[in-house]
């Protein structure tokens, strides 16, 4: 049971935020404000409850100053009403709340904001039909911070969605947008260009006549820098070539082309990676391409990681309106806000 209260200090920035979403319930009959129940339910995700009827549980459990520094001020809901809450309210108002207060606490890296943007399906809250919610997220590199996402449409793809959140942002101005393979598209080049950021885009072997043509260039005749890296009994060996963009890419934008060895030795047997990078920034050195390529790949550890083991949203079974995509962005964008969280961890 939480027996400690939570600082005003603490919550009240979280309530300032919430209560500029509308709440679609009706007038008559409400009881508890939505600001509270979205608190509440946040606190008790933060605090490892997984379905609603453990956040109800955790609300019945907590004392009542915690309550209140959630904006809670007439007691613990019930579960229902958290269920009903959640399925109503916008969840794309919600995510556009959470992450524009994300967004201002995002660092920079090397003078740059850095953002990995890259998709998860939520397994678990599968469909009648078998379909499973699939959202596609907006990192900062640097603190881990969600600062935005935008579900993929049914019958579509990540490559709309990325476009999508991309321009859902109001200002992406001198920004690093790193993407993984799949996203490496001339349309996104164009939109990511237009909105005066910059770009580094993977090319693998699904896009074999681009991957030859970057093979073919004179590697042998470019200066390499290398960093190894020992972790888990792994040894990575990184070593990177960055040229000059050739005539023929007809990327908006491309500045430089580089390439990216790498060298992992594990157990004394060894496996080599080679891909290609795009970017439009002319300045970047070598060593910081290779920084943003290694950094992106931290929304698989730092945000996937952390949704499937720590929030075990693969077993989610959450889905009836906007429940799923909700407690998804709010355990997303909540988690990394620390002295909130651990508040709720460990009270006092």
């Amino acid at each position: 049971m939480t027996s400690s209260s939570i600082s005003a200090a603490r919550s009240q920035y979280l309530l300032d935020l919430l209560a500029q979403i509308p709440d679609p319930r009706k007038k008559r009959g409400r009881r508890h404000g939505l600001a509270g129940l979205l608190a509440v339910g946040i606190a008790a995700v933060v605090a490892g409850s997984r379905s609603f009827a453990a956040i109800g549980q955790w609300a019945a459990d907590t004392s009542v100053d915690v309550l209140a520094a959630l904006g809670a001020t007439r007691g613990a809901a019930e579960e229902s009403t958290f269920r009903r809450a959640f399925a109503a309210v916008d969840a794309t108002t919600l995510d556009a709340v959470l992450g524009a207060w994300l967004w201002t606490q995002s660092v920079q890296v090397r003078g740059r904001l850095v953002i990995a943007v890259d998709g998860k399906t939520v397994r678990g809250a599968r469909d009648k039909d078998g379909n499973a919610p699939h959202l596609v997220a907006a990192l900062a590199h640097g603190i881990g911070a969600v600062l935005g996402q935008v579900a993929v449409a049914a019958k579509s793809n990540e490559i709309p969605a990325v476009r999508a959140l991309l321009r859902a942002f109001t200002n992406l101005t001198d920004a690093i947008i790193t993407l993984d393979a799949m996203h490496t598209q001339a349309d996104t080049a164009d939109l990511i260009i237009s909105r005066g950021a910059d770009y580094v885009m993977t090319v693998k072997g699904n896009m074999p006549t681009l991957y030859a043509r970057l093979k073919k260039l004179p590697w042998s005749t470019v200066l390499s820098t290398a960093t190894v890296t020992t972790d888990h009994g792994r040894r990575t060996r990184r070593t990177i070539k960055v040229a000059t963009v050739p005539a023929w890419i007809e990327f908006t934008g491309a500045a430089q082309v580089a390439q990216l060895r790498r060298t992992v030795t594990k157990k004394g047997k060894k496996t080599i990676e080679v891909v290609y990078l795009i970017t439009s920034d002319a300045t970047a050195d070598p060593a910081t391409v290779a920084s943003w390529v290694r950094e992106h790949w931290h929304i698989e550890n730092r945000l996937h990681w952390v949704r499937d083991v720590t929030y075990q949203e693969d077993k989610s079974l959450v889905r009836t309106g906007n429940s799923s995509c909700g407690l998804e962005q709010c355990e997303c964008a909540l988690w990394i806000s620390g002295d909130f969280a651990e508040s709720l961890r460990h009270p006092g």
